[in-house]
Order: structure tokens, then sequence, then C-alpha cells
């Protein structure tokens, strides 16, 4: 057994197996009315609401529970332009030179392309940064483990909290995003891993006629 101080898991509950289905089934049928939004409203969204979505998301695992992430909400409009202007610089660059013909052809069923309003119209840009390193509370350093995984997995969280709360999000990822370090004030140990959107739609939001895989499709199943 290992040295290390450990607690009793309290706080586990288990539910009959109706139970289990029926509260699976809601979240599975609430989370599959999620669709990344790219028009969104300037309507106002109190601060605790972010907050607690936050929280939820860095209740995520992690590797050896080191929290590799790193979250920075903005909400200030000139901070938002500043990204704005960064973003579509790269997005430019991205869509008339370095993305291949099938790689503009994948999106093109999505109707994306380099101009980003939402960037400024959004209440909420949550840019979300992977740290490679952190540091213990005697000052030594201390490197993270699998530091993507676990960032993706808080992001997740994040994603569904947020949409749990009634708000739409968009995950936004122009490359390179090393502007937002500098306008964040981030340091160099720490590497974008995306930009999130976060906001009420706009009233006349719309969104591609697109489907999700079936799980026969994305899901295999071994029984022996």
């Amino acid at each position: 057994m290992s040295d290390f101080p450990s607690v009793p898991l309290s706080r586990y509950r288990e539910y009959p197996i109706d139970e289990m289905r029926a509260r699976l089934g809601d979240f599975y049928a609430d989370l599959d009315r999620r669709r990344s939004v790219r028009e969104f409203s300037d309507r106002p969204i109190p601060r605790d609401i972010v907050e607690t979505a936050l929280k939820a998301a860095n209740t995520a695992p992690s590797g050896a529970n080191l929290q590799p992430w790193h979250f920075v909400v903005v909400s200030g409009p000139e901070t938002k332009r500043k990204i704005r202007e960064a973003a579509e610089a790269e997005e430019r660059e991205f869509y008339t030179r370095r993305a291949p013909e099938a790689w503009l052809a994948a999106l093109e069923p999505l109707g994306t392309d380099e101009r980003k309003p939402f960037l400024e119209t959004a209440p909420y840009l949550i840019a979300v940064f992977l740290q490679k390193f952190g540091e213990l509370p005697d000052g030594r350093k201390v490197k993270h483990y699998y530091p993507a995984e676990s960032t993706g997995l808080a992001t997740g969280f994040l994603i569904a909290a947020l949409h749990r709360a009634g708000l739409a999000t968009l995950t936004h990822t122009p490359s390179p995003m090393g502007f937002l370090n500098r306008i964040l004030g981030r340091p160099k140990s720490e590497r974008p891993f995306l930009l999130l959107v976060a906001g009420y739609p706009a009233d006349d939001a719309r969104v591609p006629d697109i489907a999700r895989k079936t799980l026969g499709e994305f899901a295999s199943w071994i029984d022996t």
C-alpha cells in the first residue's frame, strides 16, 4: 500500500438500474441538442455562471492529478478585438495559403471562412492553455504528465457544463495560436490549446445540416 494519504470514497452514489438508464438517457438527450454555434448574441451572462462551469471543468481527471491547465476568461471589448484581429490574420493565411484542398473541402459544408465576428460579439472568450510543467508549494518545478489528454478532458467537461447551463459554445483553433500568450500575458511554458467562445446564440442563428455517426459507426464491442 502507498503511504500517500487517502480518504474514504464517501461521495460515490450508486443508482438502481432503471434510474441509471433514466439519468443517462436524460443526459444523452441533453447533450444531443448541443451544436457548435457561430452566430452569437451580445447578451450579458452573470460571471458566476462561468465560474461554476470552470469549477466543473476542474473536476476532470488528469495525469498524476497535476491539473495541467489554465483558463483565461476574456470579456473586455478591447482584448476581444485584439484577439479577433490576430485570429483573423492567421485564418486568412490558412484559407489562402496553408490549407490543403482536401481540408478546405472538408470545411466547406460548415460555411466557415477567415471572418470571425463572434470573437467580439460573444460575451465571453475562454482561452484554454496547456501547462507543460507546474510549480510545487516549495517553488520546485514539476513535469506534467499527459497534459494534452488531461486538458482535452477538462475542456470537454467545460463545454458540457456551459451547455448544461443553457449556453452555446464554439471551439475555435486558429493555427498557430501563439498570439494568445502575447495578448493575454501567459508564459511560454503554457501552450494555447483552444479558444472557446461562449454565450447565447443569436436569435436568428443557423447551423449546418449535418448528422452525427451512429453507435455502430464509432464503437465496437469485444465480448470474448
